[in-house]
């Protein structure tokens, strides 16, 4: 059992699953809930040299992967840090969510290639 099937059996990836996540990453980096999370986070991953995985997320294709570190070095410890504290979530696990769930959440609000401007 992989670290991802641990934090499913308990519920975590529930908590930040695709629907949440970008409401969550919006109100720990203060754009509000949606209103432009995943499209400042992208804008963040872009400017942070990951924009080929991105392209990938937001393409129709294969959705390239994001490792935790390297989130957790575009989000800052801080934001990791908070994120763990408001869900009751280990620091080490948090940026594992976000790197299985961040990819699917931006696949998923960019069905026709294209992320919305209220993302």
């Amino acid at each position: 059992m992989g670290i991802l099937d641990s934090l499913e059996s308990s519920g975590i990836l529930g908590q930040l699953g695709a629907a949440v996540l970008p409401a969550v990453l919006g109100e720990v980096m203060g754009t509000g809930a949606q209103g432009g999370a995943l499209t400042s986070i992208v804008a963040k991953l872009q400017q942070a040299g990951f924009g080929d995985q991105v392209k990938s997320w937001i393409g129709t294709g294969r959705n390239l992967p994001i490792t935790a570190d390297q989130l957790k070095q575009v989000l800052g410890s801080d934001v990791v840090r908070q994120l763990a504290a408001k869900y009751n979530i280990p620091i080490d696990q948090v940026a594992e969510v976000l790197a299985h769930q961040l990819p699917l959440a931006v696949d998923k609000a960019s069905p026709d290639g294209k992320l919305p401007h209220s993302a």
